[in-house]
């Protein structure tokens, strides 16, 4: 999660919005005069509590407009294995990204990513096959 001092870094990459995907901590505010957007969209990584597909679609929602405007978005959760990674899959499937192809990227970009995990996975490919209809 980027704290205060980190939002600075984020801001010369260009980011213009963070999801962040972590259930207790809501992001930080960032004070500068223009300010990065966050979108909290709280989920807890359990097989016992699904991503909610609808959470997924604002989040991709959300950040098709910051691309499209030409900004860069980072989505985030606690470890960067889970929600913030199934998250940044639907993303890259909401630009046009097959799924599988969208994992795979991911999976090779950030080692810890885990978006085959049996029970995040399935959100992914559920996410994908309702995006497209």
């Amino acid at each position: 999660m980027p704290s205060k001092g980190d939002y600075e870094q984020l801001r010369a990459l260009g980011v213009r919005l963070i999801i962040n995907m972590r259930f207790s901590l809501a992001p930080k505010l960032d004070l500068h005069a223009e300010p990065i957007q966050t979108l909290w969209l709280p989920s807890i990584d359990s097989p016992f509590f699904p991503i909610s597909i609808t959470k997924l679609k604002r989040g991709a929602r959300s950040a098709l407009e910051t691309i499209r405007s030409g900004g860069k978005v980072y989505t985030h959760c606690a470890y960067g294995r889970h929600r913030g990674v199934a998250m940044g899959a639907c993303v890259l499937i909401a630009q046009g990204y097959d799924p599988f192809a969208a994992m795979q990227l991911i999976k090779q970009k950030r080692s810890v990513a885990d978006p085959d995990a049996f029970y995040i996975r399935p959100r992914i490919l559920r996410f994908a096959s309702q995006w497209m209809e």
